[in-house]
């Protein structure tokens, strides 16, 4: 691949991810319950049907927390929190797959020695900067699919690690919209710790990360 091919591929992903947000923009405000009226009424295939609508959606850079919520609201806690995660972990495989495909050879043929040493370092320690990447406070979840899919991480990585890291926010979130009615219920108030547990871990992990490869992070595995 060509330098020019190669950047024509970078800015035809960055030009969709940007008509993705464009086209949420202009459909109006697509809230929990808007997601819950596509989706009730299914019956027993509810689930199923949420799992398909919501990974769709986080492909086009659909906010997960809103995602989850709506979960909540539609199946309860209890059902809610695994339909969370096929959900949001179908989707995110979707959107990494998406930038595995488009863009991940134009990233090769565009990086450098520093890049692509950089590249190997999150190729070899794929599981743990996923991981570190959906427990971290404030990185977006969405972009962390695409961006993970230019990077050598294995799939199989990607999809365990993503799986595990949201477990708990997911379980958080679905809480929280499933208790909307009733935000001091234990429920919710177990969901609110969790969030806050998720935040200071995520911190912790992030800084113990960082003073291990703060010399040189392309020498460490």
């Amino acid at each position: 691949m060509t330098r020019r091919a190669a950047a024509l591929r970078l800015a035809g992903l960055a030009a969709a991810l940007g008509a993705f947000v464009l086209v949420l923009a202009l459909s109006g405000s697509i809230s929990a319950d808007r997601v819950r009226s596509w989706v009730d009424g299914y019956g027993a295939a509810g689930p199923l049907v949420f799992v398909v609508v919501s990974a769709s959606l986080t492909v086009v850079l659909f906010p997960g927390p809103v995602l989850a919520a709506a979960s909540g609201l539609l199946f309860g806690t209890a059902l809610g929190t695994p339909v969370s995660i096929c959900a949001a972990t179908l989707g995110a495989t979707l959107a990494f797959c998406l930038a595995r495909w488009w863009a991940h050879d134009a990233v090769v043929a565009l990086a450098g020695p520093r890049l692509e040493a950089l590249r190997g370092w999150i190729g070899r320690r794929g599981f743990l900067t996923v991981l570190y990447a959906r427990i971290a406070p404030g990185v977006p979840y969405t972009l962390v699919n695409y961006a993970a899919g230019l990077t050598p991480v294995a799939l199989r990585s990607f999809v365990a690690a993503t799986a595990i890291g949201v477990a708990p926010r997911a379980f958080a979130y679905t809480a929280l919209g499933g208790s909307l009615d009733d935000l001091s219920s234990p429920e919710a108030l177990i969901a609110v710790v969790v969030l806050v547990a998720m935040a200071l871990v995520g911190l912790l992990l992030a800084r113990r990360d960082l003073a291990r490869t703060r010399v040189d992070p392309t020498r460490r595995a």
